[in-house]
């Protein structure tokens, strides 16, 4: 069995999806505040990941992903309803971070960690759409490559720990996470992202 190289790549790029025939810019990531992860550990969408191996540092790109390779189709059934005291502390409705449109997240009876957007709050129950924000659309990415190199074994190390949920592992790229905020909450160095 081939064994992969993990690789750190750094890229610039604008993320954009077609609604109602029309491009529309999601997110960017700049040169002063690249888009940073290390391959090869499921942290971003694999074809776009895929793609980006493929090039070298300095070369331009436009990835277009169909909804089959990004996110998947929209699922209706993936809209619930949970009762309004789950988000409850000590007995108040936590209105600072339940909110419509909130990106909270959610924990299911077997530990498994995800994402709901908040749609309605009603005096019994709370709506939540558990769809990634980018389910069902086809997503372009436009950017450059500034850095493909082989990781280091720190870079490496960081990631597994920031896996493994011991830390976000932003800062030890040179980021500071507080870019790429992703609509499901997670930033551009794989904390849970879009890619």
């Amino acid at each position: 069995m081939e064994n992969k190289k993990n690789l750190f790549i750094a890229s610039t790029y604008r993320l954009y999806t077609m609604e109602n025939g029309e491009k529309k810019l999601i997110e960017e990531a700049t040169e002063e505040r690249p888009f940073v992860f290390v391959s090869n550990f499921g942290m971003v969408l694999e074809a776009f990941e895929a793609e980006l191996m493929k090039l070298k540092t300095d070369e331009e790109f436009t990835i277009n992903l169909k909804q089959e390779e990004a996110y998947g189709p929209y699922f209706e059934d993936r809209i619930v309803e949970l009762e309004r005291e789950a988000f409850s502390i000590n007995g108040h409705f936590d209105h600072d971070n339940v909110f419509e449109g909130a990106m909270i997240p959610l924990q299911n009876n077997e530990g498994d960690r995800f994402m709901g957007r908040v749609m309605n709050i009603g005096d019994e129950k709370v709506r939540l759409d558990l769809n990634h924000p980018l389910a069902g659309k086809d997503l372009t990415f436009e950017g450059k490559v500034i850095e493909l190199r082989e990781a280091n074994e720190s870079e490496i190390q960081q990631t597994i720990k920031m896996l493994s949920g011991e830390s976000c592992g932003c800062g030890n790229y040179g980021d500071d996470c507080d870019h790429h905020h992703h609509e499901d909450g997670g930033c551009g160095c794989g904390c849970g992202h879009c890619h």
